[in-house]
């Protein structure tokens, strides 16, 4: 995640800076568990798209009501937040359709090696024999 990376990096000026982006930080987390690109506390993936675009919002909100009051490199770093997050949300319907084919893949291929009888089959047709 692009905050906790500059967090780590220590590139803020002052705790206040730090503080600051950490509250950015939570609704990123949110915005991007609610779009299924992290697990949730228990580990699961989910997709609310409306929880994912509060979060969202949330930011953008804080970027305006701080408009002015933050360091070039500060807003910059909102803003690239911000982008991602939008561009994540286009995204997220089509990511979560190809993450549920995998699911679905990976259980029918348990369910051959579990239950071969009652897994999917292929027929093999013997172009010498007569059905």
């Amino acid at each position: 995640m692009l905050v906790a990376l500059i967090m780590s990096e220590d590139i803020f000026n002052d705790e206040r800076s730090a503080q600051f982006f950490t509250v950015v930080h939570m609704f990123q987390r949110t915005a991007m568990v609610h779009m299924g690109m992290m697990p949730d506390h228990e580990g699961n993936r989910q997709w609310n798209m409306v929880e994912a675009k509060s979060g969202i919002d949330m930011i953008q909100m804080l970027k305006e009501k701080t408009e002015g009051n933050l360091q070039e490199q500060e807003t910059k770093l909102l803003s690239a937040i911000i982008a991602e997050l939008q561009m994540q949300f286009v995204n997220a319907p089509q990511a979560k359709k190809d993450m549920e084919a995998k699911i679905d893949e990976a259980e029918k291929t348990q369910q051959a090696f579990t239950s071969p009888r009652d897994g999917p089959a292929e027929e093999i047709v013997n172009d010498g024999e007569e059905e």
